[in-house]
C-alpha cells in the first residue's frame, strides 16, 4: 500500500481518473449550454455561488431580452441587472465588450467558428477578450466544441496538488498543461477528469478540514499520507465506492 504513495505524478493522474470515473459515474458529453451561454455563464461565476451565477444570467435576459438588447443596454442597468454577482460594475462592461467584439468579427453573436481553428488559435482568441482566462476558454472549448483541453479550477487545482498529481508550487495557470500533459488527449476523457475533481473538491476535498475518510483517493494520496499515514486496507475497504447522492446534488 505504501509504494503506492510514490507513484510518479502522471500515474496518480490516471489513477485519479479511473478511481474517480467509477465514484462519480462517467459523463454525458452533450454540452449542457449554448456557446454563448456557457462563455457569459462561466464570466458571471467568478467568485461567485452558482445560484447567484444562475439569477444573474436571467436576470440579464429577462431585462434586455437578448444579446442585442444586452450590447445596447446601459452600463449601469446591466450591472444592476447582474448585481447577485461577486463583481458586477467590473462584469458588465466587460460582458458588453465581449458582444460587441463577437458581433464585429462573426456579424452574429456566435462562436460556432471555433469549431473549426486550431486548439492554440481558439484558446488565443478566447483569452484576449476582457475578463476571459485559461480556464474559461477552456471550458468553452472541452464543454461545447470537444477540443482536448483541461479546465483547471480552485477545486481541481486542490486536488492535483494534495494527491501529487502536480508539485506544490505549480500554479493553477501552470497546471493546465501540466495535468493536460498526464492525460490521453481525448475530450471524453478530459471532460470527466474536470468535472470529477471539480466535484471531488466541492463535496469531499474541502479547503478547509477535508472529509478524507470518505475519500476514495486515499490509497496514493500525499495529503492523507502526512496527515493519517498509509491507509489501511480496512480503510479502504470501508470507503463508499459511489456517491452517495444523498449528500449532494452534484451540479452539471
Amino acid at each position: 500500500m505504501t509504494s503506492a504513495y510514490a507513484l510518479p505524478p502522471a500515474d496518480k493522474t490516471w489513477q485519479d481518473h479511473v478511481i474517480l470515473n467509477e465514484f462519480f459515474g462517467p459523463l454525458d458529453p452533450t454540452p449542457r449550454r449554448t456557446p454563448m451561454r456557457e462563455l457569459i455563464s462561466t464570466l458571471l461565476s467568478h467568485r461567485t455561488t452558482h445560484h447567484d451565477e444562475e439569477l444573474a444570467y436571467d436576470r440579464m435576459l429577462e431585462a434586455f431580452g437578448d444579446w442585442d438588447g444586452v450590447l445596447a443596454a446601459p452600463t449601469a442597468e446591466l450591472a444592476h441587472a447582474i448585481r447577485t454577482t461577486r463583481w458586477p460594475d467590473t462584469q458588465a462592461p466587460r460582458i458588453q465588450e465581449i458582444l460587441r467584439r463577437i458581433k464585429a468579427e462573426q456579424g452574429a453573436f456566435t462562436l460556432d467558428f471555433l469549431a473549426d481553428w486550431p486548439v492554440e488559435k481558439g484558446l488565443a482568441w478566447l483569452t484576449d477578450m476582457p475578463g476571459i482566462g485559461l480556464k474559461t476558454a477552456s471550458l468553452v472549448l472541452l464543454f461545447n466544441y470537444q477540443k482536448p483541453v483541461l479546465p483547471v479550477d480552485t477545486h481541481v487545482h486542490r486536488v492535483a496538488q494534495r494527491v501529487g498529481m502536480i508539485g506544490p508550487k505549480v500554479s493553477v495557470e501552470k497546471a493546465h498543461q501540466v495535468l493536460l500533459a498526464q492525460l490521453p488527449q481525448d475530450a471524453s476523457i478530459l471532460l470527466n477528469f474536470h468535472k470529477h475533481n471539480y466535484w471531488h473538491g466541492q463535496h469531499i476535498c474541502f479547503f478547509t478540514k477535508p472529509d478524507c475518510p470518505r475519500c476514495p483517493l486515499k490509497g496514493f494520496c500525499n495529503y492523507y499520507l502526512e496527515h493519517y499515514g498509509p491507509a489501511t486496507a480496512e480503510a479502504v475497504v470501508a470507503t463508499p465506492r459511489q456517491w452517495d447522492t444523498s449528500r449532494g446534488t452534484l451540479q452539471h
